[in-house]
Formats: structure tokens, sequence, C-alpha cells
């Protein structure tokens, strides 16, 4: 045997007694975490006196590089799945996806061709149809992709809406969306190469709505001056205050102005599955394309996006490229190269975390989940207008609620106030006891809860409450 062959390998024993050293601290991890800390605050300064040196040439022994990890990194990070964990979108993953995640990394399979692992193509065929349904896509012609996030997803969608509605020239195009629209969006723009020029940031209402009669002279003034509208951006679900747009209404707008229809509920479209989000969500089946993250609020742990569209050959049309070295493993055309439906050639298996909590659990504790959400902010909504501090400044909608520390006996300005609900929010993440930061609406800082987490209750959200009113009386 040649010492000097490099294997990166350990031995059986050792890879199993590792191996349980890693499930042991995940498990460990998931029964302890409601009692930990949330927040992680260390600076550049601390995080370089922890990890900063040279790559070492030589190795160190398994288990003391992955005891340093679990000490070091683990804690030094902030927990998005934690009950008290309530700003920008949580992240509340379940354990069979964690171990799913597993699988599909320790078999190192390639998920971009049907050859390579007909498998795993066939498992995002599966759940991709799985969503189809529950979105009422249309389950024979629709079809759709797994990404890495709904920015990587609303990227693919837009390309394609360019390539469908565009052809090679979209010198003239012009993209719709609203001011409450994600910021992925206007990053995707610019990565497709759109000039400022040909975006159109219509104004929402005043309940955070893309504006329908503004919308409406907008393309109207468009097509007078020679330019062509194709394609429009709604949101089922703003990362600011859950609102969903007016889908119904837009869908007919586009269908008469031969625009495409997209539709990023990256946050807010898994509400379908209870009962008051599906009634919100009607007409979503109208979208052209519709982006979902499923390491949302389907409970996935990162990285899970994906895109539906009701047309599976406008993918295809856009992304297929038949290079030399791919002409021996392309299938019949039932048989789906995931490579031909987006940006990504390699791709990991996705599918697999997806496929096995939902086969799991089964819908119904997905949808039950997801109701106990939108029923816990309405909860929320109700417990801050008892109250004699708290003013709430947009209702509970789709498990997002906005409210501001504004004591009735008190008559502070609006300065003040947007001082002092900046004040509690600074100090309670730097007590690291809650994730709690803020927005502005309507000119006002507010506070603002995102409860897509199926193990926050009640009794987590008073006790914040109750820390937020401590730090405001430092200041009232």
């Amino acid at each position: 045997m040649n010492k000097d062959r490099a294997s990166l390998e350990l031995s059986k024993e050792e890879m199993k007694t590792y191996g349980t050293h890693v499930v042991d601290a995940i498990v460990e991890h998931y029964h302890t975490q409601n009692n930990k800390l949330p927040v992680a605050k260390e600076s550049r300064e601390e995080m370089d006196s922890l990890f900063l040196e040279e790559a070492p040439e030589n190795g160190s022994k398994p288990l003391d590089v992955l005891n340093f990890v679990l000490k070091k990194v683990m804690t030094n990070s902030t927990d998005m799945s934690h009950p008290k964990s309530y700003s920008f979108v949580p992240g509340p993953s379940n354990y069979i996806s964690v171990m799913a995640d597993a699988l599909a990394t320790g078999f190192n399979i390639f998920s971009g061709g049907w050859v390579a692992s007909p498998a795993a193509a066939e498992l995002e065929i599966i759940t991709i149809q799985w969503l189809l349904k529950i979105f009422g896509f249309p389950q024979k012609k629709g079809g759709g992709i797994f990404t890495s996030g709904g920015s990587m997803a609303n990227l693919t969608a837009l390309t394609t809406a360019r390539r469908i509605k565009c052809g090679e020239d979209f010198s003239k195009a012009i993209i719709y969306l609203s001011d409450q629209a994600h910021s992925s969006n206007i990053k995707a723009i610019r990565v497709l190469g759109f000039k400022k020029e040909q975006i159109r940031i219509i104004p929402t209402d005043i309940e955070f709505k893309f504006a329908i009669n503004k919308l409406k002279n907008c393309i109207a003034k468009d097509k007078l001056e020679g330019l062509h509208p194709f394609c429009l951006i709604a949101t089922s679900g703003t990362t600011n205050t859950g609102t969903i747009d007016p889908i119904s209404e837009l869908a007919a707008i586009c269908k008469k102005e031969d625009i495409w229809f997209h539709i990023d509920g990256a946050y807010g479209a898994a509400a379908i599955l209870s009962p008051k989000g599906k009634q919100l969500l009607k007409g979503i089946e109208k979208a052209d394309s519709l982006t979902v993250d499923p390491h949302k609020w389907f409970f996935q742990p990162y990285e899970m996006g994906c895109l539906l569209i009701r047309n599976h050959k406008h993918l295809s049309h856009t992304f297929t490229e038949k290079p030399e070295y791919l002409r021996d493993i392309e299938g019949n055309t039932s048989e789906i190269n995931f490579y031909d439906h987006g940006i990504q050639l390699t791709r990991r298996f996705r599918a697999l975390k997806f496929y096995m909590s939902l086969k799991t659990y089964g819908l119904k504790e997905f949808r039950n989940a997801i109701t106990y959400n939108i029923d816990l902010a309405e909860e929320v909504e109700a417990l801050l207008r008892a109250s004699k501090y708290w003013q709430v400044v947009f209702p509970a909608t789709l498990a997002i609620i906005n409210f501001r520390f504004n004591p009735i006996e008190k008559k502070h300005s609006k300065k003040e106030l947007d001082a002092i609900n900046q004040y509690i929010s600074e100090k309670v993440v730097s007590s690291r006891k809650a994730l709690l930061v803020t927005t502005v609406l309507h000119g006002k800082t507010v506070l603002r809860m995102c409860l897509i987490n199926p193990r926050t209750t009640l009794e987590d959200v008073k006790e914040t409450l109750a820390l937020c009113e401590e730090f405001a009386s430092e200041r009232v």
C-alpha cells in the first residue's frame, strides 16, 4: 500500500463514532434550544480572535475539530429556529428534513440529470407535482424546479418571462412591481441587465397593496410611448406586513395586456394550506409563475426555494443547452434533466428533505402548524389591543403583526415614539433573549413579529412583550 496516497478517509469505526457525535449534537440542540438565548451578537474582532489563522498544513483529530466547531461556531450563530426568533422570516426547520439533508449530502447525489440519479429526478418531479396541485396549477402542463431560495426562484422566473415575452431583444421591455416587493426581485432585475428606466415601482395603497389604478395608468402611458410591458411581479405575503396583493385583479390586467404574471409567494404562499390562507390567496393559480420558499413556512432547513410554472416547456425553452459533453446522457422527454429547467448544472438533492418530511408527517400536520401560526398572530393582536401600552400599526396578516409602544396616558410625539421603539428593539436584541427588530410603516418605526414557528407559544410572546415594556420604562 502506498503510504503517500491521500485517501481523505476515516475507518468505519471512526466514521460511526464521529457520526454519532454529530447526530447527538443535533438532537441535543433540538431538545434544548427553547432554553437557550437565540441571538448572537459577536463583533468581527471577536470572531477573528477565535478563527483567524493560516490554513493548517497538518490535520487535527476529527473529534477535536468537531468539538471546537460545536463550542465556538454553533454557539455564535443566531438561532432562527428559536421560539423567540421573531424577525425577518424565521426558519423553523424539522428533524426529519435535517436527516434527509444528511443522507442527500452523505451519498453525494447529483440531482442535475436523469441518468446520473433517476430516483432524485423522479422525487423532484413528484414533489413538484404535489405543489402544483396544492396551488391549483395544471399538473400535466405545469412544472417547476427547486432552487437555493426565493432569490434564485425569482431570478429563474424573470429570466423565463424575458425569454418567452421578449425573445432576444428586451431593449423596450418594462417590468412592474410594487414598493413592497421583496428586494430579491430588484436584484434579479439588475442581474438580468435591465436599466433603471425599464423598472416601474408602483406605489401601494394604505393597506400596502398594489395600487390598481396607478398600475393601469402606468401601463397605458408606457404603451403610448412605444414601450413593451412584459412582466408584472405581485406578492402574496409581503415581508413587511404579510399583505397579499389583489391577485385576481392583477391577473385580469396581465391577461388583457399580454403581460407575464409572476407571484412572489416566497413568504406567504404556503398559507394556502390553512382555511384562512386559502381564502386570502384566491386567484394564485392564475399566475404564469409562482415562487414558494419551502425553507420558510413549509418548515424545511436552508436552502430550499421553489419555482412553479404553468407551462414546463417555458423552462426548458429558456435554459436548455446542448454541450458535447452531455450528449450521451439525454433521455426521452419524460425523463427530466433539471439542469435544463434552471440556472444550475450541478444541483444538490433538495427534493429529498421535502419528500421525506411530507411522507413522515403528512400534509395534515403542515396544515395544522400553519393554521396555528395564523391563529397565534391574531391572538397576539387581540392581546396588544387590550393593552394600554401598545398600538397595533398593521393588523395580523399571514402570521405577521406590526405594533409599537405608545402608552395611552402619555402624549409622545412621533419622533419620540420612533426613538422609544428603536431603543426597545436594540435593548431586546442586546439582551439576546429574543430577536425582535423594527421596520418602517407609513413613516413610523414599528416592531414586527413574524410568528411562523409552530413551537412559539403565546406565553413566549407575553414574556417578550414584558421585556419590551421593561426597556420602554427606561425611556418614558
